[in-house]
């Protein structure tokens, strides 16, 4: 029987061009619970680097705003479908802050980013409806999901997926755990594509703990003396969270796995969110671990993490784009191939996708 399938047909992304090293933390002051954490800079960004994997990280310049940082990657994929950017049916923008001006901390989500963009675009077909999606880091997977529905029900031939984020304007400077999080921009098309054979997307699997909710929010400054500014920035429970996505995550990518009927044998790379390199390789051999296997397959997981930091919803999908143009030695993937695209974050939520290329 003839389905409808979605179907990667193109990919872009965006890599902001200012690196930001360690060293650029050292002149800061850490605080942790209103007190001055006890440590040389030095240390702190030591040990960071070395839980975290982190080395680098990407912000963008001072001129840009996350939806400007969003039509580049998009344009990066039409570019790369040879489609009429007019035949696109959606334009689906997942993100968590808007735009935010250097130096603002004000977040500016109307319109929506998603309109910002098809307006860069110049695209003028009033049927390509643009919206945006909230879904924390593992946004853009969501807004596959979202995609995929909207291609099978019928209701969409084509649509983009952005995730587009510019963490360096909502970090605290106070919060060591600011050093996590970076900025970019990563696009995805989706094509409904009849076949007769398993390619595009096979299954998926969304999950939401309210309960955990609490382990990344918005809060004030570290620091006491700037504490009641009336700003928030992000903030992260970083050792809870990761004890919570070692074992949850795992859980939920098996679901997907199982809902598809492919054998765990089968999966030929997982694009995993970039958020710790240290939790990503745990959330992996627990995953194995739950089909009974003790090793994992080596160049199984590519990873960006050292060298972009976490962009929060460009993570996967620039990883994705930078394996599909050759641009990661040793990851490439074929016709045929089985993926996974997993993620975790604010909410808490959790969600995967297994896909054949």
């Amino acid at each position: 029987m003839t389905k409808v399938k979605s179907v990667i047909i193109g990919t872009g992304s965006y890599i902001p061009e200012k690196v930001v090293g360690g060293s650029q933390f050292l002149s800061h002051r850490f605080f942790d619970g209103g007190v001055k954490i006890d440590k040389s800079n030095e240390e702190i960004v030591q040990k960071f680097a070395e839980i975290t994997e982190i080395q680098e990280r990407r912000y963008v310049k001072d001129d840009q705003l996350n939806h400007d940082i969003a039509y580049l990657a998009a344009k990066s994929a039409i570019d790369s479908s040879g489609i009429d950017q007019e035949s696109l049916d959606y334009i689906i923008v997942c993100h968590n802050f808007g735009d935010i001006k250097l130096g603002s901390n004000r977040i500016d989500q109307l319109p929506a980013l998603a309109v910002k963009v098809k307006k860069l675009m110049g695209i003028q077909n009033p049927n390509c409806a643009a919206f945006d999606l909230i879904f924390g880091c593992p946004g853009w997977v969501q807004g596959m999901i979202q995609a995929d529905s909207l291609i099978r029900s019928g209701d969409a031939k084509r649509v983009m997926v952005i995730g587009s984020e510019t963490l360096s304007r909502i970090v605290d400077a106070h919060d060591r755990d600011s050093m996590i999080f970076a900025d970019g921009a990563g696009a995805t098309i989706l094509e409904g594509q009849e076949n007769n054979i398993e390619k595009g997307i096979l299954a998926h699997q969304v999950q939401t703990h309210t309960s955990h909710a609490d382990m990344l929010i918005m809060g004030c400054s570290n620091n006491p003396e700037v504490a009641n500014d009336g700003n928030a920035y992000i903030k992260m429970k970083g050792r809870k969270l990761y004890e919570f996505a070692v074992i949850t995550v795992p859980q939920v990518i098996k679901m997907a796995i199982d809902k598809s009927g492919v054998d765990i044998e089968q999966i030929k790379r997982v694009f995993v969110h970039q958020a710790n390199g240290k939790m990503d390789n745990a959330i992996m051999k627990r995953l194995f671990k739950l089909y009974g296997k003790d090793q994992i397959p080596e160049k199984l997981v590519p990873m960006t993490i050292s060298w972009l930091g976490n962009s929060s919803v460009a993570t996967v999908p620039t990883l994705l784009d930078l394996v599909l143009k050759g641009k990661m030695e040793g990851y490439e993937i074929a016709a045929g191939d089985v993926v996974l695209f997993a993620s975790v974050g604010a909410g808490m939520h959790i969600n995967a996708i297994v896909y054949r290329v």
